[in-house]
């Protein structure tokens, strides 16, 4: 979850077939130390967590809003590249759903998209939601 409208979208998809299922549904953001070149001080990882943790809680209540969703949401926050963190976290799946930004498939191969990288690499089916559903 990166708050943006695919992701939201994404979590409004994955409300919907957590109630279906009687599952619970996890809302996950990652967020990793950018690499620069050279020495440039960078804020502690604990204010960059916190950052990643105050970007999903406000993604999600800006999905659900003032009424709770009818199941229970567990928000993650993880340390490590997007794409990387929810191949892993899809181990212990039954689902993964993420949101598509909508990049061609020739620009999407030269970035990597985190959409992409989940089709080809969970360990669970996975569920790749475009446009605002």
């Amino acid at each position: 979850m990166d708050g943006s409208p695919p992701a939201r979208a994404a979590l409004r998809w994955a409300a919907r077939q957590a109630r279906l299922t009687g599952s619970r549904l996890y809302a996950v953001t990652a967020w990793q130390i950018p690499a620069y070149y050279g020495w440039v001080p960078t804020a502690p990882e604990e204010d960059m967590a916190e950052a990643a943790g105050k970007v999903l809680t406000t993604a999600v209540n800006s999905v659900f809003g003032d009424a709770p969703p009818d199941v229970e949401v567990v928000e993650r926050v993880e340390p490590g590249h997007p794409a990387q963190v929810l191949v892993d976290l899809s181990a212990h799946a039954c689902l993964l759903v993420v949101g598509s930004r909508g990049h061609s498939t020739f620009g999407g191969a030269l970035i990597g998209s985190v959409s992409q990288q989940c089709v080809q690499h969970a360990h669970c089916p996975v569920v790749v939601v475009r446009g605002n559903w």
